[in-house]
């Protein structure tokens, strides 16, 4: 093999290696920040929600902080050992905010659940999220989508008509019970015409 045959090998292997770690580093850094899951859902629905933020910096987390969007009801939030929830409530009792102090060590993270009731039309739900670290930095999860510090945002969609009234799953089993049932009449009537 050439020398120059030789070099282009190489560069290659240098291109290949340098784009593998950039594929690998991009989810990385889609998933390093404040989320909450799901990402999408259904209008009206009762949601279990779950806010999951890591520790992106060399010093504890000290308290995180969400403000709920002004069309979704929020009704409960389960405990997370080691940490302390306070719940913001307006001035007609609607709750429209949480933080919870406590500590996560670097390299970690943590997820914060809670229960909130869908608004009824399709939209999508931005999650504003605020994380202060030991030391008084806080960074603003706020931004829009592709940013450095994006909101998370939640589609609501309209659920599919046999889904939302429910008959979806009964509708299908009648179905199987009368074509097993047409099916059984259908062998019973050519085995009778053969005798």
């Amino acid at each position: 093999m050439t020398r120059s045959g030789s070099s282009g090998i190489v560069q290659w292997r240098r291109a290949l290696l340098a784009t593998a770690s950039l594929v690998l580093a991009v989810p990385a850094a889609l998933f390093a920040h404040a989320v909450v899951f799901p990402k999408a859902s259904t209008t009206g629905a009762y949601e279990r929600y779950l806010l999951r933020v890591p520790n992106e910096k060399n010093v504890a987390t000290t308290k995180v902080e969400i403000r709920f969007p002004a069309d979704v009801r929020v009704t409960s939030f389960s405990d997370v050992p080691g940490w302390q929830l306070d719940v913001e409530h307006d001035s007609a009792q609607r709750i429209v905010g949480a933080s919870w102090t406590g500590t996560l060590l670097p390299e970690r993270f943590i997820e914060f659940p809670f229960v909130a009731v869908n608004p009824k039309t399709a939209m999508k739900l931005n999650w504003p999220t605020y994380q202060t670290y030991a030391g008084g930095e806080r960074v603003e999860w706020t931004g829009a989508e592709g940013s450095k510090a994006p909101a998370s945002v939640t589609s609501i969609s309209v659920a599919p008509a046999a889904a939302a009234a429910g008959g979806g799953s009964n509708t299908n089993f009648i179905l199987a019970v009368t074509a097993l049932a047409l099916a059984i009449v259908s062998l019973g009537l050519s085995m009778r015409k053969r005798e």
